[in-house]
């Protein structure tokens, strides 16, 4: 386990603190820092694949409402009410796929840095294992086909390296974890 030195927390005064016998407590903890460590760096989340989540969302509950509430009875709006209920399974399982096909294991999708020369931000996906202690963080690029996209880099480290035994994360070391893959992947770049 990380010692609980006076390493001084780069984010907040108070400690954040996981349930370290619950694998989802610490990959959630593990993954909310890594989405301040990528922010401080000067990249901006891209919300874009979220909004088209939203969209679908809200697209499936207005044919819901329209079918509950059309002004015709029943008689009337049977052709209606069939298109809304074959529409809406249709809907609802857009989401469902367009998550597994675009999101896959993502927890972040980034923009380019401000005044950067790069035209792609960043895709951060990170892996928990159940069972397992070894916490897997890969960097990519948002648009891999583009021609300033950049090889992906990754580790995979035990995260009783950055958690103490009472559970409370040592910042400063994962910080530095985090901050050095985001280096090593912006390095590999400017070396093409």
């Amino acid at each position: 386990m990380a010692s609980g030195g006076a390493a001084a927390t780069p984010a907040k005064v108070t400690p954040k603190k996981a349930n370290l016998l619950d694998p989802y407590s610490i990959k959630h903890l593990l993954d909310e820092t890594i989405s301040d460590v990528v922010k401080s760096k000067g990249y901006t989340e891209d919300t874009r694949l979220g909004n088209w989540k939203l969209g679908i969302g809200a697209a499936v509950i207005a044919v819901a409402l329209l079918a509950q509430f059309y002004p015709k009875k029943f008689p009337q709006n049977r052709e209606f009410l069939l298109g809304c209920i074959a529409l809406y399974p249709f809907l609802h399982w857009v989401c469902p796929i367009f998550c597994y096909t675009k999101e896959k294991d993502a927890i972040l999708f980034t923009h380019p840095p401000a005044g950067s020369f790069n035209s792609t931000g960043l895709t951060i996906s990170s892996k928990l294992p159940r069972f397992s202690d070894m916490y897997t963080l890969t960097i990519a690029s948002a648009d891999p086909q583009s021609i300033s996209a950049n090889k992906p880099v990754h580790f995979t480290k035990s995260v009783t390296k950055w958690f103490t035994k009472e559970g409370v994360l040592v910042e400063g070391l994962f910080w530095k974890d985090v901050e050095k893959l985001i280096d090593d992947y912006n390095s590999e770049r400017k070396s093409k």
